[in-house]
């Protein structure tokens, strides 16, 4: 009996020493007293490197506690697994074995996951945004083609190429007939479809190189990039025909949209002048001037004559 105590007293040792109590010599002849401690040491020795956070021992005890550790160390490994996949920005483990832990834990992934997706989005929108603005600053609003500024920095950008290279351009401007006439018959609403009408109508027949801006109210202006003057004047004069062809559908039926034009093709001199494409402008819109008072529906080009005519 003594000996059965002296047996229990080890093991008890074993299990809530703060040191491994050794296996005392008397013992050593008794081969299950040696297997309970051998275990237990070994139990005791995984025990004592999980609580220090080190899952890496191998444990060769065979039993229900060692099966257990084994269970709950491939847990423990999974999950620094996952930690890691989180921190690669994988969000999407989730943990089953630790009850409120498990629960913290996944709560926690699904908040990141929707921080991050609302990250991600709040990201999208500044950038829509930003490309939004930037669009809105250089187009008109209303037609979407380009801003009076904006077409006036790209046409001194493209004709100075192509006087570079001698290759000649015109520009044009368009202006709607009788378009206070049309605001007053079927009201400003109606009025902003004919403008934004006349510009696709326009727009769809223009080359890769050529293109439009609204220069203000309802006059428009057009660069046709490798144009001499009569090309320029077919151009604008099968734009002119082609309007009217296509009428703009309002709630009063079909009507139809009329435009006089000026033309003007650019000069073979050095375009770095402060005034040069202003000047282009301000010639182009002279033969329009002249479009208007001999009838208007009608291509105007532009020569000397005209601003001597008048100016008077």
């Amino acid at each position: 009996m003594d000996r059965a105590n002296e047996y229990l007293e080890h093991i008890y040792k074993l299990l809530h020493d703060n040191t491994i109590p050794e296996l005392q010599e008397k013992f050593a002849d008794d081969p299950l007293l040696a297997k309970i401690h051998e275990d237990l040491k070994s139990i005791r020795e995984v025990a004592y490197d999980f609580s220090n956070g080190d899952f890496s021992a191998a444990i060769t005890t065979r039993g229900i506690v060692p099966g257990c550790l084994k269970s709950l160390q491939a847990h423990l490994r999974h999950l620094i697994w996952q930690v890691q996949m989180v921190e690669k920005g994988d969000f999407s483990q989730k943990v089953s074995f630790m009850g409120d832990f498990s629960f913290a834990f996944n709560s926690m992934v699904s908040k990141l996951r929707h921080s991050l997706a609302e990250l991600k989005e709040n990201e999208k929108n500044l950038k829509e945004n930003e490309v939004r603005l930037k669009f809105l600053a250089n187009h008109d609003p209303l037609t979407g083609i380009f801003n009076r500024r904006s077409f006036i920095e790209l046409a001194a950008v493209e004709l100075a190429n192509a006087a570079s290279m001698s290759i000649p351009c015109c520009m044009a401007m368009m202006d709607i007939d009788h378009f206070k006439q049309f605001n007053d018959t079927y009201g400003h609403m109606a009025g902003d479809e004919a403008l934004r009408h006349a510009v696709k109508t326009i727009e769809v027949t223009l080359r890769k190189n050529d293109f439009m801006g609204r220069y203000g109210g309802e006059e428009f202006i057009l660069f046709f990039y490798d144009t001499d003057e009569d090309t320029g004047y077919r151009v604008v004069e099968r734009l002119r025909k082609n309007l009217p062809e296509k009428p703009v559908f309002l709630k009063h039926g079909a009507v139809s949209i009329y435009a006089s034009f000026g033309l003007v093709g650019s000069a073979m001199e050095d375009p770095s002048s402060k005034d040069y494409v202003q000047d282009l402008i301000s010639d182009a819109d002279t033969a329009l001037y002249v479009a208007k008072r001999a009838g208007r529906d009608r291509v105007m080009l532009y020569d000397y004559n005209m601003m001597v005519n008048f100016s008077k």
